[in-house]
C-alpha cells in the first residue's frame, strides 16, 4: 500500500510517502516540505495569526497534491502541538478542510512519544537493550523509555523550543536574567514530571535523541562517533550555551549546522537538551534519523500485517486520498489553496 504521512508542525508541513508491504521493509517513495513558521506567529492569547493560517492551508494543499501525484492511496495527516494547543485550533482545522479537502487530525503528546519510540526501536533493533529517547519540538518535548518494542513510559511536556523562546526569551539576544530563569523553569518542570526517576537504578539505557533541534545542536557541537554516527555531547553543549546566549538570531543562523528557521529557538533548545541530560544522568545522546513519521508508518505496517489484534493508535488519522473532490486551486495573492 502506498501511504502518505503528512506532519504539520511548527516550522513546516512534512510529507513522507512510503510503500508498505506486509513482511517487507518501509520503502520511501517521496518526501517534501513546505514552510509554516508557526512558532513566531502565536499571540499572547495562544491564537495563530491569519497569515500563518494561510501558510498552513497552502502547505497542506500542496502536500496533498504531491501525495496524489506519486500515487498514494491513503493519507495520514496530523498536526503537532503548535496547532493542537492553539486557541483557534478548530477554526484552523475547519479552514484547512474547507479549502483543501484534507481533514487534519492530531495525536496526544504521549502517543507522539510512544510512536517515536517504535521508530527508534526499529532503527536500533534489540541488541542495544533498554532505550531512553528525547525529542524537542516547537511546542512540546517528549521522553520515552523501555526495553521492549513499545515504550514502558511516555511523557509529553510543554517544553518545546518555540514555546519557551516566546514565553521566556522575548529579547534577541536575551537580556538580564532571562536565560537563568528559563533554565530554572525547565529544571522545575522536568522534576515535576519525575524525569530524573526514569533511568533511576539503571545505567545501561541506550540514550537517543530525535528532532531537528537535537540534530542541529549535535552539528553545532561537532559530535560524532568513530563510525560516523551523530552524537550530542553534554560537555560540548554546555560550552556552547554561553556563546549562544550572547548572539542574535541572525548571528546564530550563520553558525555551523544551525538553520535560519530554527536560529531564534536554538538557545532554548540547547537549554532544554542540557537539562534533560542532567535529569537523566546522561553525558551524550545519539541522534536517530527515524522519528514520529517513521513510527506512524511502522504502526500502519503492523496493522496490515497483523490486523485488528495489534495496538492501533493512529486509526482515527487515516483518510482515503481523493483529489477529484474538492479540486484545489492555488491562489497567488494569499498563498492559499482553495476548493473550487
Amino acid at each position: 500500500m502506498r501511504t502518505a504521512i503528512l506532519d504539520v508542525g511548527s516550522n513546516a508541513a512534512h510529507l513522507k510517502v512510503v510503500d508498505l508491504i506486509a513482511g517487507g521493509p518501509i520503502r520511501t517513495v517521496a518526501s517534501a516540505k513546505e514552510p509554516t513558521r508557526l512558532a513566531g506567529a502565536i499571540t499572547a492569547g495562544g491564537r495563530i495569526g491569519h497569515a500563518a493560517v494561510d501558510r498552513v492551508v497552502a502547505s497542506v494543499g500542496m502536500m496533498a497534491h504531491e501525495a496524489a501525484r506519486v500515487g498514494a492511496v491513503e493519507l495520514i495527516p496530523f498536526v503537532t502541538s503548535a496547532i493542537r494547543d492553539a486557541a483557534n485550533r478548530e477554526e484552523i482545522l475547519g479552514r484547512v478542510a474547507a479549502e483543501t479537502g484534507v481533514t487534519l487530525g492530531f495525536l496526544a503528546g504521549q502517543d507522539e512519544a510512544r510512536l517515536t519510540f517504535v521508530a527508534v526501536r526499529a532503527w536500533y533493533g534489540w541488541s542495544v537493550g533498554p532505550i531512553v529517547l528525547a525529542d524537542i519540538g516547537g511546542g512540546s518535548m517528549e521522553i520515552a523509555t523501555g526495553d521492549g518494542a513499545e515504550a514502558d513510559t511516555a511523557l509529553s511536556m510543554p517544553l518545546g523550543a518555540g514555546r519557551l523562546t516566546r514565553d521566556h526569551l522575548p529579547c534577541d539576544p536575551p537580556r538580564g536574567k532571562q536565560v537563568g530563569r528559563l533554565r530554572a523553569h525547565v529544571a522545575d518542570r522536568l522534576a515535576a514530571y519525575g524525569v530524573d526517576r526514569l533511568t533511576e537504578g539503571s545505567s545501561d539505557h541506550h540514550a537517543v535523541a530525535t528532532s531537528k533541534i537535537f540534530s542541529q545542536l549535535a552539528k553545532l557541537s561537532g559530535g560524532a562517533t568513530a563510525d560516523g554516527r551523530q552524537v550530542l555531547e553534554r560537555a560540548a553543549l554546555r560550552h556552547r550555551i554561553p556563546r549562544l546566549a550572547r548572539l542574535t538570531s541572525e548571528e546564530c543562523a550563520r553558525l555551523r549546522g544551525v538553520s535560519r528557521t530554527r536560529a531564534r529557538h536554538i538557545l532554548a533548545g540547547a537549554i532544554v537538551a542540557d537539562e534533560i541530560m542532567s535529569a537523566l544522568g546522561l553525558s551524550r545522546l545519539e541522534i536517530c534519523p527515524w522519528a514520529l513519521r517513521e513510527g506512524i508508518a511502522l504502526r500502519r505496517l503492523h496493522r496490515l500485517e497483523a490486523g485488528l489484534d495489534r495496538t492501533d493508535d493512529i486509526a482515527h488519522l487515516v483518510r482515503p486520498l481523493r483529489v477529484d473532490r474538492p479540486r484545489l486551486r492555488f491562489v497567488e495573492d494569499t498563498g492559499a489553496c482553495r476548493a473550487i
